[in-house]
């Protein structure tokens, strides 16, 4: 682990082994314990990782295990030198939870579903493994339903206010992930007046993915909100992206490292979304390390301890090298050294 106060630590998430992985296919879901593996064993330069980010539900997390269940789990990963900073609570539809534009009693999982992280959190900072980081949500629903209902983004803004009160009873702060396949979520205009009508500064904010966010400069599934068109070139990839994030980074509380290549994809029950590509990924649209220099700006104003990478469905081949975990952290690396947090 990197020594001393040095912010922002640096985190995996363990996700990647979850998220379009489905069992008895040829990209199976790999365990909690495997990941950890390979993100304690990555180094560069005698330098590791801090700490990991966590998926709460199955296989990986139980959303109602056993205080001595996450006490062991707790245990494990300190032993390996790690942290846990933000927690993903399982706010879907056949997790815990379900849309948060849903029935009352869709609502009400989906509030249940971020109390159950929160509760998990507590117990992870009591343990001492935990402290810092976010709970992480969305609406739980697609850009079909939200379309459908003119009062889509007004109701979805009422079930993150509740969830906000029940996680501010815990001490957390809520961070709602910008991806296309989310409702009300599904392009950065979208996403600022979901913000603005929460209106819980400091409570609710945003959770930037650098794959994530570039596909809302290019308008996928809300094409009057595209800021890129084709062919564009350097001046205007700049102003664009300037635009974007002038206006998300004030609510940013959460941040993923991750490269993308301008197109959209899809496995297992996870929707169409934005393709992340490998750190190295020659297909890659972003300059990583000058990207994340747009939404670090401030970024320790607004109560950000650690970045994480976010690098989902790749192939389990890819997923199960050590040279892929390596190289990860050497651009992290890179991106704090570049913003002096080093």
């Amino acid at each position: 682990m990197s020594e001393g106060k040095a912010y922002p630590k640096l985190h995996n998430a363990m996700w990647p082994g979850l998220v379009g992985k489905e069992d008895g296919t040829d990209h199976p879901p790999i365990s909690l314990d495997r990941m950890l593996e390979l993100t304690a064993a990555a180094e560069v330069d005698g330098q590791k990782f801090d700490g990991v980010d966590l998926f709460l539900f199955h296989p990986h997390t139980d959303p109602d295990a056993s205080e001595s269940d996450l006490l062991a789990m707790a245990d494990k990963i300190a032993n390996l030198g790690l942290k846990v900073g933000s927690l993903v609570a399982p706010v879907w539809p056949g997790t815990v939870g379900a849309s948060a534009m849903g029935s009352a009693d869709d609502r009400k999982a989906f509030v249940t579903a971020v109390e159950k992280a929160c509760r998990i959190a507590q117990v992870l900072k009591q343990h001492g493994v935990r402290e810092y980081g976010v709970i992480r949500i969305d609406s739980a629903t697609g850009p079909e339903a939200w379309v459908s209902d003119p009062e889509g983004t007004k109701k979805i803004a009422e079930t993150f206010r509740e969830a906000a009160k029940v996680a501010q009873q815990y001490g957390e702060r809520l961070a709602a992930e910008g991806e296309i396949c989310w409702g009300g979520m599904h392009s950065w205009k979208h996403m600022v007046d979901l913000l603005e009508e929460v209106n819980m500064p400091g409570v609710v904010g945003f959770q930037a993915d650098l794959a994530h966010t570039y596909l809302y400069l290019l308008g996928y599934n809300a094409e009057e909100h595209r800021l890129l068109a084709d062919g564009y070139d350097q001046a205007a990839f700049d102003a664009a992206y300037r635009k974007m994030t002038d206006l998300l980074r004030p609510w940013t509380i959460d941040f993923h490292v991750a490269q993308n290549d301008g197109s959209v994809h899809g496995t297992g029950s996870h929707d169409k979304t934005g393709r992340h590509c490998p750190a190295d990924d020659p297909n890659g649209k972003l300059d990583i390390v000058a990207a994340s220099g747009y939404w670090l700006e401030g970024a320790a104003d607004r109560g950000i301890k650690h970045i994480c990478w976010d690098g989902c469905m790749f192939p389990n081949e890819m997923l199960e090298q050590q040279a892929t975990w390596n190289k990860i952290l050497g651009v992290m690396l890179k991106v704090r050294e570049s913003h002096g947090w080093s």
